[in-house]
C-alpha cells in the first residue's frame, strides 16, 4: 500500500472543469462583479501554525490560478481567514462569523479534529458545505446527518488504522504494539481505528496510553507500555506532544519503532524531538521530492514566486497540508461553476456529481457520493519521514 507518490501530467484550469463557471467582461479582461468568498477556518498561531500556514498557501495558488483564468461564474474567489488557535469554541465562533456576517458561499479547515467536530453542526444546520484539509477524524465527514455538509480532502483515522497497522507488521513484524495517544477526540478516533484493524487480524495491544498536550514527560506511559512487552508503537499527536514522547523514549534507552499518523509533520519536528525524531515514521498524503517534475514542480515553483523565503522542499513543512487544500479548492471550485451557483445546496449536489478532475495528489474520479464524502483513500497514503528537516518518503 505505501507507495512513492508521483507527479500529474500538467493540465490547464480550464479543462479541469471550472470552465463551466467562467465569464469575461467583453474587451476588458477583467473579472466582473462582486468576489465569490470562501471562509478559512483553521489554527494560524501556536504550536499548529505551520500546518495552517500549509493550508493558507495551498489555497492561496489555487485561488491564484483560479482567478488568472476568469475565476468562477464570471467572478474572483477571494479568501476570508479567522485563526481558531486550535481552540473548538473559537473555531464555532469564527464559523458563524464568517458564514453570518461575511457571506461565504463554503468553509474551508479544521486543522484539528476537535475544532472540526465542534463547526459540523453548524455547517450542516446553516447548508454550508465544509471542507476539510487536514483534520482527519472518523466522525467529521461520518456524522449521521440527514443531508450531510461536511466534505473531506485529508486523511481518515479509519483508513489510517489500518494503514498504521499494516506497516507495523509487514516492515517492523509487530506482534504487540501499543498506543500512545493524544487525550482528545482525536486520539479516541484513532484508538477505535486501531483496535478495529488489530482484531481483524487476531491481534492484541500491549495496552494503550494516554498523554495531554502540555505533558513534558511521558515515561510514565512509556514505562508501562515497555513493561506489558510492547514491541511498537502507535503515536498520534501533533508536533510538540510528539517530540515529548520521542524524548521520554531517549530519556528511557528504550528504541522501539514509531508508527504514527501525520502530527509530527505539521512543523520543526525534529528541531524540538532530536536527532531520534528521524526514527519516526509517520502517514502522509503527498510529499515534494528533490527529483520531482510535472504539477509537483510547477506548484513548487509557483510557491518559490510567490513566497520567497521557500528556498527547498524543507521551507514547504508539511506538504501535505499544501496539497490537500490545493485540491480541495480546485474540487470546490468545478463545483460552484457546475452548479452555476453559489447556493449551499446547489455546491453540495454538484461535489456529488463531479466526474473527473487531475488533482496534484491524483486524479479524482467522483471523489464524493452521499455514501462517501472522504475525496482520498489508503490507496492515496505514503509512508515518510523526517530527513535534514525534508519530509521524505521511506526509501529517499
Amino acid at each position: 500500500m505505501t507507495r512513492i507518490l508521483t507527479s500529474l501530467t500538467r493540465r490547464s484550469i480550464l479543462a479541469a472543469g471550472i470552465a463551466a463557471g467562467l465569464a469575461w467582461l467583453p474587451g476588458g479582461g477583467a473579472l466582473a462583479a462582486d468576489p465569490i468568498r470562501i471562509g478559512l477556518v483553521a489554527a494560524l498561531s501556536g504550536q499548529s501554525a505551520k500546518s495552517g500556514e500549509a493550508i493558507t498557501r495551498g489555497l492561496s495558488i489555487a485561488i491564484d490560478e483560479i482567478n488568472a483564468a476568469g475565476g468562477v461564474l464570471g467572478r474572483p474567489l477571494e479568501l476570508v481567514s479567522r485563526d481558531d488557535e486550535s481552540n473548538p469554541g473559537k473555531g464555532l465562533l469564527a464559523a458563524r462569523e464568517l458564514v453570518q456576517r461575511q457571506g461565504v458561499v463554503a468553509l474551508i479547515g479544521g486543522l484539528d479534529t476537535p475544532v472540526s467536530l465542534a463547526i459540523v453542526p453548524f455547517a450542516n444546520d446553516a447548508k454550508v458545505p465544509f471542507i476539510g484539509p487536514w483534520a482527519a477524524g472518523t466522525p467529521i465527514t461520518r456524522n449521521g446527518a440527514a443531508e450531510n455538509y461536511i466534505f473531506r480532502v485529508s486523511a481518515v483515522d479509519a483508513y489510517v488504522g489500518e494503514a498504521l497497522v499494516e506497516y507495523a507488521v509487514d516492515e517492523y513484524g509487530a506482534k504487540k504494539p501499543g498506543m500512545i495517544l493524544i487525550n482528545n477526540p482525536w486520539g479516541e478516533s484513532n484508538e477505535d481505528a486501531l483496535h478495529h484493524a488489530l482484531e481483524t487480524r487476531g491481534m492484541a495491544t500491549a495496552g494503550v496510553e494516554k498523554f495531554e498536550t502540555n505533558d513534558v514527560d511521558v515515561v510514565p506511559q512509556l514505562t508501562r507500555l515497555k513493561e506489558a512487552g510492547a514491541d511498537t508503537l502507535f503515536m498520534v499527536a501533533n508536533v510538540a506532544p510528539s517530540s515529548q514522547v520521542v524524548k521520554s523514549l531517549d530519556r528511557m534507552g528504550w528504541d522501539v519503532p514509531i508508527v504514527s499518523h501525520w502530527g509530527p509533520a505539521g512543523g520543526r519536528f525534529t528541531e524540538l524531538a532530536g536527532p531520534s525524531g528521524s526514527r519516526v515514521h509517520f502517514i502522509q498524503t503527498f510529499v515534494f521530492t528533490e527529483d520531482m517534475s510535472g504539477r509537483s514542480a510547477e506548484l513548487m515553483a509557483k510557491l518559490k514566486a510567490k513566497y520567497p523565503e521557500i528556498k527547498t522542499i524543507a521551507d514547504v513543512t508539511p506538504a501535505t497540508g499544501i496539497a490537500n487544500a490545493y485540491d480541495a479548492m480546485h474540487l470546490l471550485a468545478v463545483a460552484i461553476g457546475n452548479a452555476g451557483s453559489t447556493d449551499g445546496p446547489a455546491i453540495r449536489q454538484a461535489l456529488y456529481g463531479i466526474e473527473e478532475h487531475e488533482g496534484l495528489i491524483k486524479t479524482y474520479r467522483k471523489p464524493f457520493s452521499p455514501e462517501n464524502q472522504d475525496a482520498l483513500g489508503p490507496e492515496d497514503y505514503v509512508f515518510s519521514h523526517f530527513v535534514e528537516g525534508k519530509i521524505l518518503p521511506l526509501g529517499k
